[in-house]
């Protein structure tokens, strides 16, 4: 276990690491890491065989978030290529102290420093997504923690942790949570900001509203139709078919979602403050109480976590919950959503945070000019510039380079299926395209004469046919909100394309689509009928990092789907994937016959040097014994 931190009062000073470092993208040449300071801090980087590193402005950008937190952006070019497969030790020294002292949570047993491993090809990869912090479920980051813990050598270290989407949940927020974060930001000084639309003029009294614990759904916008925003945008309507989606605490603020990302990343965070439940009704009482439990567990573990995201590098992209549910699912939803200057506040701060937090770690080269005007918003003044705010959202919302191709072996191609979306133009209720023609134009430009390619898709591009053909029956019928309509099948525009590109000559022989979103695993080997010799695909999709599907549906959507879609079934020539032959593998410690896995955790895959899936696994987070998908004979 990791050490015990520091319980430092209220009255002391600050540590001067709030959160990180966190490990990003790693090459042998360039180095990228994150880390939040309570102050603008004098660091240097020591590099094992390198030395030492002053990081100046050359290579750190610093982001002030509040009086007492600043993000900083690591960024370092090496002149010589660092070797692969290699254990490397490095070291963050802030006036010559290290990470031994000022965060020994982060080491492994009697290690004096972090390290991590530069892997020569992806032959190993983890991945996972949606990690709800108050959801019953262990946290499956706990299970790279112990992955890593295991003596190993640096050759079966994992090249990366893939996170695909839902890394925070800005829309569905835990009352104990959200009373730490507002307690967070008093502490940090988080910058306040005025709020244009709302009926609250700015962050202060938003803060001490009435309404801000458990009721934010009647502080949010609506307009005046029969089918108010809270219902179309927030989720205040129940889903009935799979979840129900709560705006009762949504987040609004940028301060409170920086807030959230400190809480959900790092243990020192909770170590600054000391909560205390505010006045409610005795009903929201007692779900306060019951939230609390399940956000004392998941703290317990945030040591352990930070120290996997300290040793091994994470690559990430946003789903719909990083900023709010349903996000961009249809047009209707955008011109509703956008066209009200307080609901295109909130959405734009969630993604102002997302870029600040997981985005630019991803592919720092595109961020440039957008890090100076987040630099300009916050430098000056306790409260954020409402006309740089509302300029700097724009340019977020119009941004086309979240998306991102790592030069690797086998290519990783991670998409954004969120901001480029394929609209409908006949019906403005009916979902959206994943991906729009130019988005999927470029996708296939970038998988032209690989031999082999791992794409990441937040959302599978092979899902469960029933559950995608009870969306498209609500969706015929208005109604694509209530059932969370987003697969690559709902669109036939999209559907197409993205089926042509797999049958393309020129594209890969060997596709491996990893993805999450929907909360339990499965593994389909997809083959194009009557061709032979390729190409081979794999849809691989991993349960929920924290969230799992409720298990009495799953079951018998399971049972149904392999009954009315086995392989005989005409029913199969009624769905947009009828040239291709879907092969499930089977978890190993199934029952007789499921094919759908239903456990928290995180995913595992090993390839060979074709780049072709030799083992997955689910580690499950409860504990037992990992879940092996098992190919048909």
């Amino acid at each position: 276990m990791s050490s015990p931190l520091p319980m430092p009062a209220a009255n002391q000073s600050l540590p001067p690491v709030l959160a990180g470092p966190l490990l990003r993208r790693l090459e042998p040449s360039r180095l990228v890491l994150w880390l939040v300071g309570s102050r603008a801090l004098t660091l240097t980087l020591r590099l094992q065989g390198v030395g030492d590193i002053e990081l100046g402005d050359e290579h750190c950008t610093v982001i002030p978030v509040g009086t007492q937190a600043f993000v900083h952006l690591i960024d370092v070019r090496l002149d010589s290529a660092l070797p692969c497969d290699t254990l490397i030790e490095y070291d963050l020294l802030i006036d010559g102290v290290g990470i031994a002292e000022w965060a020994p949570h982060l080491l492994y047993g009697e290690a004096r420093c972090p390290s991590f491993v530069l892997r020569a090809r992806i032959d190993q990869i983890l991945h996972g997504s949606c990690r709800k912090p108050h959801h019953p479920a262990a946290d499956g980051l706990l299970c790279v923690d112990r992955l890593l813990a295991a003596p190993h050598e640096p050759s079966e270290r994992p090249a990366l942790l893939m996170m695909s989407g839902d890394q925070v949940y800005a829309d569905d927020v835990a009352g104990p949570t959200l009373r730490a974060i507002h307690a967070l930001i008093k502490r940090l000084g988080l910058f306040d900001e005025h709020l244009d639309g709302a009926v609250v003029s700015d962050s202060a009294a938003l803060y001490e509203h009435v309404a801000s614990y458990y009721h934010r759904a009647d502080l949010l916008p609506a307009l005046e139709s029969n089918e108010t925003l809270r219902e179309r945008f927030f989720g205040g309507s129940r889903k009935p078919i799979f979840t129900s989606s709560s705006a009762d605490n949504h987040l609004v603020t940028f301060a409170e979602v920086m807030a959230m990302y400190l809480l959900v990343w790092s243990p020192t965070a909770w170590t600054l403050i000391d909560p205390k439940p505010p006045a409610l009704t005795p009903e929201r009482g007692k779900r306060y109480a019951l939230e609390q439990t399940r956000i004392d567990a998941f703290k317990s573990g945030l040591g352990n976590v930070g120290r996997a995201l300290a040793h091994l590098p994470s690559l990430m992209i946003f789903d719909d919950h990083d900023v709010t549910d349903d996000w961009n699912l249809s047009a209707q939803w955008e011109e509703t959503a956008y066209g009200h200057p307080f609901s295109k506040r909130i959405i734009g701060n969630a993604l102002l945070a997302y870029m600040v937090c997981q985005g630019w770690g991803n592919n720092p080269d595109v961020f440039g000019e957008i890090l100076t005007k987040t630099r300009q918003l916050s430098a000056t003044q306790r409260y954020l510039d409402s006309p740089l705010q509302d300029a700097l959202i724009d340019d977020l919302l119009s941004f086309q380079n979240w998306h991102y191709v790592l030069p690797t072996s086998p290519a990783l191609v991670v998409l954004d299926t969120r901001t480029r979306r394929w609209r409908s133009e006949m019906t403005l209720k009916q979902p959206s395209g994943l991906l729009d023609w130019e988005a999927l134009s470029e996708l296939q430009q970038e998988l032209l004469d690989h031999p082999s390619a791992i794409i990441v898709s937040p959302a599978p591009i092979f899902g469960v046919k029933l559950i995608e053909a009870v969306q498209r029956v609500f969706s015929w019928c208005g109604f694509p909100l209530l059932v969370d309509a987003e697969n690559w099948m709902a669109h036939r525009g999209a559907a197409q394309v993205i089926l042509n590109i797999f049958r393309h000559s020129r594209t890969p022989g060997n596709y491996v689509v990893l993805s999450g979103d929907v909360h339990y695993s499965f593994v389909y080997e997809v083959l194009i009928r009557h061709r032979k010799g390729g190409p081979r695909i794999w849809q691989i999709t991993s349960s929920g990092i924290k969230n799992e599907f409720p298990p009495a549906l799953l079951e018998w959507f399971d049972r149904l789907n392999r009954w009315l879609y086995s392989p005989r079934s005409p029913l199969n020539w009624f769905t947009k994937r009828r040239l291709m032959r879907i092969v499930p593998h089977t978890p190993e410690h199934a029952e007789a016959g499921e094919r759908l896995w239903n456990s928290a955790g995180i995913g595992q895959v090993l390839f060979n040097e074709k780049g072709q899936p030799r083992e997955i696994y689910q580690h499950n987070a409860d504990g037992s014994p990992r879940t092996r998908m098992v190919a048909p004979e």
